[in-house]
């Protein structure tokens, strides 16, 4: 318990500090690219060590490997027919990658899948079923990349066949964000659940991996609005992640 709340914290401060540091370097540089890289690592690298402590090393370790793996795999199918997000490519700008799809990218979907859940669940309180958990949680999901996709798009890291209406995104990408979204959060409940099958004590919504996604929510919504200067994305994306985030926090403490 002690070794993973050590490499959670670790992993937390390096991501954070990436984080803060990213718009501070110049746009488009290998400076920003090694910490987007920081950020990703640390990130996963948190939340499989609160999965961990939480689930277990076995599970967390499933729950890793089954996310990314599917994640990858419909990344890699998405640059070669679109579906299900619409026409994109990476650039060379990320590496190393594995096909045509950076290596980095099943693992953020990792890392922000399972505090989408705990989000999920939290906020649900009573209403908290595994049904509702996966739809739910796939909503907090796609809420994320209404920062992401903007930003890393504004970093050269993937570019859209055509340009569409949100920053250059088009609203397909988040009907295949929504829609992945199902199958990641369809997994998490059979490799973490959330009730049931684990200790009564653990069954509450883990308050890390829930201060993960709100700590998330809340960089990106400064950094759109202050450093990015966007306040187009900062207003959307705060609207998407802010409010669930702070019921969740809420409903946590308060539960």
């Amino acid at each position: 318990m002690r070794a993973t709340s050590a490499l959670a914290a670790l992993g937390g401060s390096v991501g954070a500090a990436a984080m803060i540091a990213t718009p501070l370097m110049p746009k488009g540089g290998a400076q920003r690219r090694a910490l987007s890289s920081a950020v990703v690592v640390a990130m996963a690298t948190t939340t499989a060590a609160n999965a961990g402590a939480r689930w277990g090393a076995g599970r967390a370790a499933s729950a890793l490997g089954a996310v990314t793996v599917t994640t990858g795999l419909v990344e890699r199918l998405g640059t070669a027919s679109g579906v299900p997000f619409g026409r994109y490519e990476y650039t060379g700008a990320l590496r190393p990658r594995l096909g045509q799809v950076p290596a980095l990218v099943p693992l953020a979907w990792f890392a922000m899948a399972v505090p989408a859940r705990e989000v999920a669940h939290a906020a649900l309180g009573p209403r908290s079923t595994p049904v509702a958990r996966v739809v739910v949680g796939a909503a907090a999901l796609t809420a994320w990349d209404l920062f992401l996709d903007p930003q890393m798009i504004g970093e050269g890291y993937w570019m859209w066949a055509r340009r569409g209406i949100y920053r250059g995104v088009p609203l397909t990408n988040y009907v295949g964000w929504f829609a992945t979204g199902l199958g990641v959060m369809a997994i998490l409940e059979r490799a973490l659940p959330a009730a049931g099958s684990v200790e009564a004590a653990s069954e509450r919504p883990d308050f890390s991996l829930i201060a993960t996604y709100g700590f998330v929510g809340l960089m990106e919504t400064i950094g759109f609005a202050r450093y990015f200067r966007d306040p187009v994305v900062a207003t959307i994306g705060g609207i998407g992640m802010l409010p669930l985030a702070a019921t969740a926090i809420v409903r946590r403490v308060t539960g």
